[in-house]
């Protein structure tokens, strides 16, 4: 299954994790979320505009903006 990034998602929908992409503290960020490869992730809010949105990783909520779910490539589960 091909992978896109996880600002392409829509709420509800759910993915893993299979790179996460990104230059010094922006992905070392990432990483320290919780944001690894193989990690379950689900959207589950979009601000009206698109940014930030919300997701549910590892059990606990996350607000990532537009530009730094660019990063993350995952799987539609």
């Amino acid at each position: 299954m091909a992978s896109k990034p996880l600002k392409e998602l829509k709420p509800k929908e759910r993915g893993k994790v299979v790179k996460v992409a990104g230059k010094g503290s922006i992905h070392r960020r990432l990483l320290d979320m919780g944001l690894v490869t193989g990690a379950e992730v689900e959207v589950e809010r979009v601000a009206p505009l698109g940014d930030p949105m919300q997701v549910k990783i590892k059990g606990y909520h996350l607000t990532l903006r537009k530009e730094e779910a660019a990063n993350i490539q995952v799987e539609v589960v």
